[in-house]
């Protein structure tokens, strides 16, 4: 598929199945933009599906050739059960995208390997776009097929409805088998408030918030979430229903993590306004541009480029083009708009000064250069995918712009070949990252403080007991609340029991692991050799499984005075809840402290004797590395009655 330059009011062409490379030498001269190098990759040659051509008033239509006799029927309502679109898997995704930026259009050749993961055989498959696209044709294993489509409302999309096809299939797919299809769809995409709108956001807000577009200076398509630009199979959610669309975007990504994504990008642009910056699932594309000097205004330029196969992990493909200046850093280059000359040196400064603090952590270097992406409106809300980070390249305090950096550049360390960390691990580490940054430079208390803000949420969200409910295992979290807060707690109590040194070389080892055939054994790597130390434990009852939170309570205190002064305290602990938990307990005197860990079992108890040289004042159990059910912090004054507390933000 390709897009001719053409005069206004004659043909624009869109062959399917044609290479892309022919559209480059229509032109006489070709260029490469400063975006790092990656081998392009032709479309594969074939038959013409289908065409499309604008008449003298702008009108567009469409012929279809003999290889594509199907056509989509309206059906008056969805035809599908939420079953079968949870049985649905895309393993294989290839597309061949086409952007006509001024004109706000995409048109895609889709070719897909589909798996059904389901427990009944599959009669029809359901694919989704966003209500902005339609549907031209789709073909099962090399052959046309009817597909009804249907209208869905779901928020999944910024205009707050989807067109699911109803792919028909002439024999049921049994579960775990594959079928190839290749469809092709087209339409345009434009800023749209209305999901948001609908729900009461002001609609400048929701603009800012919904800023997925296709234009000249700047397109970003953002994903599932945002903007359904490429297939899916998705269970309808509208926003206001608790956290459903969150959780189905979440599940959305963990079922696609190893999903092999490739694709061959042509934009078509202004004649004189190229675009300087392309990025696919975050990933910077080298734009080979072709805009000879010397032709007609109305005569458009191309720009090409492609990625290679690679599994997806846990992120949404996205798209992003800009026309924006390049400014090199440490570990991150950023493209701003043409009048940002200043502020961009903000951000590469916070890249710089966080750096070597990742190092002791991550390792000598990211494996890939953090992309800094300026977005057209101060206002604009960021997003995050992989190693880029799209936000306003605004001036912002050096303290919160190095707590950003830190998030960020993680995400450019945990991009790993040829396959990515867990979701827990990437998400919950970059979050681990960042606090870790503000404890080094703002207090344990702070650091520990911006977890708290989430420990409610959390709490809410687990179960009260596994009687109740199985929960979410972290190995398997869709929610933001589980892979990113509670990882980040995970993380915080294996640094506490395993220690600084024997965390770090772990992390180090999985950053830099490129077996493709087992995931991170962070498990094994915390357990040094010669250590006694069994994580077992832990790892059964806070990753593998989802038993809630710790309830712990300190039931009593029991000083007794020994000799030269010093005093013998029994520490009494009970948890109410099913997680066993490691957790510091300290006895302090009017002028020190002594820490001590011990380990509460589920719905159990434990005695903790802590020796201390003077009368011993107050006991403290947890400090906050230990997410509750209620506080996180216990503390009892000797003498007077227990209290409970949480630790202090920010």
């Amino acid at each position: 598929m390709k897009f001719f330059p053409a005069r206004a009011g004659m043909s624009a062409v869109i062959a399917l199945a044609l290479a892309t490379a022919a559209a480059a030498q229509a032109l006489s001269q070709t260029q490469q933009t400063p975006a790092p190098p990656t081998s392009p990759q032709a479309a594969p040659s074939g038959k013409v599906i289908f065409s499309r051509s604008t008449d003298e008033n702008g009108d567009v239509k469409t012929e279809v050739g003999p290889a594509a006799a199907a056509s989509p029927q309206n059906a008056p309502e969805p035809l599908v059960e939420d079953a079968d679109r949870l049985a649905v898997t895309i393993t294989t995704m290839d597309l061949d995208v086409h952007l006509q930026s001024a004109a706000h259009q995409i048109a895609v050749r889709a070719r897909m390997t589909v798996r059904n993961d389901g427990k009944a055989p599959l009669a029809r498959i359901p694919l989704q776009l966003s209500s902005s696209l339609h549907w031209e044709q789709i073909r099962v294993a090399g052959r046309n097929t009817a597909f009804p489509v249907a209208t869905l409302n779901s928020d999944s999309d910024h205009t707050g409805q989807l067109h699911e096809a109803e792919v028909q299939l002439a024999e049921p797919l049994a579960p775990g088998a594959t079928v190839q299809l290749d469809g092709a769809y087209a339409g345009t995409i434009q800023q749209s408030a209305q999901r948001l709108v609908t729900i009461g956001t002001p609609e400048d807000m929701a603009l800012h918030t919904d800023w997925d577009e296709i234009a000249p200076q700047f397109t970003g398509l953002r994903g599932f979430g945002n903007v359904v630009w490429y297939p899916v199979s998705s269970v309808p959610v509208i926003l206001g229903d608790g956290a459903r669309l969150f959780d189905e975007m979440g599940r959305h990504k963990l079922r696609n993590m190893q999903t092999r994504f490739s694709a061959q990008l042509t934009v078509e642009f202004p004649h004189g306004t190229p675009p300087t910056v392309a990025l696919i699932n975050g990933v910077p594309v080298a734009l080979h541009v072709a805009d000879a000097h010397g032709l007609d205004a109305d005569l458009a330029g191309i720009a090409t480029g492609s990625i290679q196969s690679a599994e997806l992990g846990f992120e949404e493909p996205s798209i992003f083009v800009a026309v924006r200046k390049v400014h090199a850093g440490v570990n991150a280059t950023a493209w701003t708009t043409p009048d940002n000359e200043v502020a961009h040196k903000f951000w590469l400064d916070a890249a710089d000064h966080v750096s070597p603090f990742l190092q002791q952590w991550l390792g000598p270097r990211p494996h890939t250069t953090l992309t800094l992406l300026d977005l057209p409106d101060p206002a604009d809300a960021p997003f995050e995918t992989g190693a880029l980070l799209a936000t306003s390249l605004a001036e912002g305090p050096a303290e919160k712009l190095d707590g950003v950096m830190a998030h960020a550049l993680t995400h450019a360390y945990t991009q790993t070949p040829p396959r990515p960390l867990p979701a827990w691990l990437n998400e919950g580490l970059a979050t681990f990252m960042e606090s870790a940054w503000v404890e080094k430079h703002r207090g344990r208390d702070q650091a520990l403080g911006s977890l708290e803000a989430s420990r409610s949420a959390l709490a809410l969200a687990e179960p009260s007991s596994p009687g109740q409910s199985a929960g979410t295992p972290l190995v398997a979290a869709t929610a933001p609340i589980y892979y990113r807060t509670k990882a980040a707690y995970v993380l915080w109590m294996l640094r506490d029991m395993a220690g600084d040194e024997a965390l770090s070389t772990a992390l180090r080892t999985c950053v830099a692991k490129t077996d493709a055939d087992t995931p991170c054994p962070i498990e094994r790597l915390l357990k040094a050799p010669g250590s006694s130390q069994d994580l077992s434990w832990f790892f059964s009852d806070w990753v593998a499984a989802d038993k809630g939170l710790p309830d712990l309570t300190i039931d009593g205190v029991f000083p007794k005075a020994e000799t030269s002064g010093n005093f013998l305290v029994a520490v009494n602990v009970s948890n109410a809840g099913y997680a066993a938990a490691e957790v510091p307990v300290t006895v302090r005197t009017a002028m020190s402290a002594v820490t001590d860990r011990v380990l509460v079992p589920a719905r159990g108890k434990a005695v903790q004797r802590i020796l201390v040289m003077a009368q011993p004042t107050q006991v403290q159990v947890n400090d906050g590395t230990v997410p509750e059910t209620q506080a996180s912090v216990h503390v009892t004054d000797l003498g007077q009655t227990s209290s409970s507390a949480a630790p202090a933000g920010p």
